[in-house]
């Protein structure tokens, strides 16, 4: 039996109101017509992967969805809520425009420092990490020898990834997350995480 613990990380499906940047945070966005097409499809490309189990952030944007992976597995995804995405405290909702214009100085501080600036309420990336890393750890210790599916956010993906690279919460920036997107990890039990797929 091996010692890896394969994780299939999954990025939510297309959500309503996409098209402008806006900062949902932790705030309920309803998925769209194409981002349930995006879940199907990734049901589809994981149908022959023997997961064991399913964690997922409580958000409805990505418990629907790993409630569509699961449905043919005879798992429920197990929701954890620190595997929400970044809170924006009062931010929430607004677009770059409106923040722009509500909270000048705080928004441009966070653009020159998105690592330790948090937004009035909510959290930076390394209150992120803090939240999520311990998760993941704790799923693939858990799950030693097996392969998971995580349905998570942007922001949430990103920080697991940088961390399997080795790289600072800096480099955010420098991966893409698309709609719908899968990415692999295994996880040794070395302790030396490999990314076999990223952004797929």
């Amino acid at each position: 039996m091996t010692s890896r613990t394969r994780v299939y990380l999954a990025r939510h499906g297309e959500i309503a109101g996409s098209g402008e940047f806006r900062y949902n945070g932790q705030s309920e966005v309803p998925l769209t017509p194409k981002g349930m097409e995006q879940y199907r499809a990734l049901a589809e490309r994981l149908k022959e992967a023997p997961v064991a189990a399913c964690y997922s952030s409580d958000l409805s944007r990505c418990l629907l969805g790993a409630e569509i992976l699961c449905a043919d597995r005879g798992i429920r995804p197990i929701p954890r809520p620190e595997l929400r995405e970044l809170s924006f405290g009062k931010w929430e909702g607004l677009t770059w425009s409106e923040l722009e214009q509500r909270f000048p100085e705080q928004w441009l501080a966070r653009m020159h420092d998105f690592v330790s600036v948090r937004p009035p309420g909510g959290e930076n990336l390394l209150d992120l990490r803090e939240r999520v890393l311990p998760v993941i750890r704790e799923i693939v210790a858990r799950h030693r020898g097996e392969q998971v599916l995580v349905v998570a956010h942007g922001g949430v993906n990103r920080i697991v990834l940088l961390d399997a690279l080795g790289a600072p919460p800096s480099s955010m920036f420098r991966i893409e997350q698309d709609f719908g997107c899968l990415n692999i990890i295994d996880y040794h039990a070395d302790g030396n995480p490999v990314v076999n797929l990223l952004n797929g």
